[in-house]
């Protein structure tokens, strides 16, 4: 080896130990800022997916008004004998389901039917009464006034009106008691179920006090409590998807109208007639909910709606329901 390449081999041997030095150092720093930029890359990308689905959310929120404050509502008619008396038959039972014009209950007939023969006796009686004297105020109205007085006339004149009220009397007594025997047998007046049955065979009715309810099959309806910041964006026929909290599926129906009133605190007159008025943060203002009613279209086989079931309802507004056109 000549001196020159004796002299030069030191410098190629120091260059090559810093280029080696450098690509080692340069493959260990690499990956740690590889590492520091994806994490930076994901959280700014998760922040951003963030943004945007608050975002959507918000105009979702704003654009569908929804509240899970919804309860299944529906009538209840209370049934209480007209007539009182003694319990002789109970063909239902609790829960049972019953048909318009179904029995419920039988008050003991005994005493009413009485009432009807003796109703019928009364209008005989009267009639009769009527007749005769009908007849002895025609007669007395013909014969010269030598034979019979006009005071005497009018007096027979008299009487004739005076049985025919009677008559009409005993006619309007015997269609009560037919009334009355025909109360014995409560009916039902809508297609329901009988609930909360507490009255028993052998129970005594009195006459206006309630024996027995139903639940009006044809009567439910979906009660949802949205606040009032939502109900501009509400409107009557908008179309509502219900889902209650026991069932998967999800129920459809649209909006029926709206409560015109709710309860307000303030201005409740005390003891003396004075307004009773809250004190409150003037800064903050709570936003009332507005009972808004939901007629339900249809009801998907498998759900049992019973009245006090909480539920969600989403309004979809934009669209008319096409239960409006049915």
């Amino acid at each position: 080896m000549s001196d020159v390449e004796l002299k030069s081999s030191p410098q190629k041997i120091g260059v090559n130990r810093a280029f080696f030095w450098s690509a080692s150092h340069a493959a260990e720093v690499s990956p740690w800022w590889r590492r520091r930029i994806s994490a930076v890359l994901i959280t700014a990308a998760v922040v951003a997916f963030a943004v945007c689905l608050g975002r959507a959310g918000w105009q979702v929120y704003m654009a569908a008004p929804w509240t899970r404050d919804a309860t299944v509502r529906a009538y209840v008619v209370t049934m209480a004998p007209e007539i009182a008396g003694r319990i002789v038959g109970l063909p239902v039972a609790d829960n049972q389901f019953v048909h318009k014009g179904d029995p419920l209950m039988v008050i003991d007939p005994t005493n009413y039917a009485i009432s009807v023969r003796l109703g019928e006796a009364a209008v005989q009686q009267a009639q009769a009464k009527m007749e005769n004297a009908e007849h002895e105020a025609r007669r007395r109205a013909v014969l010269p006034d030598v034979a019979v007085s006009v005071e005497e006339q009018q007096t027979y004149t008299t009487q004739a009106a005076a049985t025919q009220a009677q008559y009409q009397q005993a006619l309007a007594n015997l269609d009560q008691a037919r009334v009355n025997l025909e109360r014995t047998v409560i009916r039902s007046p809508v297609n329901g179920w009988v609930t909360n049955l507490m009255a028993q065979r052998g129970d005594y009715a009195t006459e206006g006090q309630r024996v027995i309810s139903l639940v009006d099959a044809d009567s439910f309806w979906i009660e949802g409590y949205f606040e009032e910041t939502n109900l501009a964006s509400i409107h009557v026929g908008d179309p509502a998807e219900i889902k209650l909290m026991g069932y998967p599926q999800i129920l459809h129906g649209h909006v029926d109208s709206f409560a015109r009133a709710i309860n307000v605190a303030n201005a409740q007159p005390n003891g003396q007639g004075v307004a009773t008025v809250n004190p409150i943060f003037t800064w903050v203002r709570l936003a009332q909910r507005i009972p808004v009613r939901i007629h339900v279209d249809n009801v998907p086989q498998g759900i049992t709606l019973i009245a006090g079931m909480t539920g969600t309802v989403q309004i979809n507004p934009g669209t008319t329901s096409s239960a409006l056109h049915h």
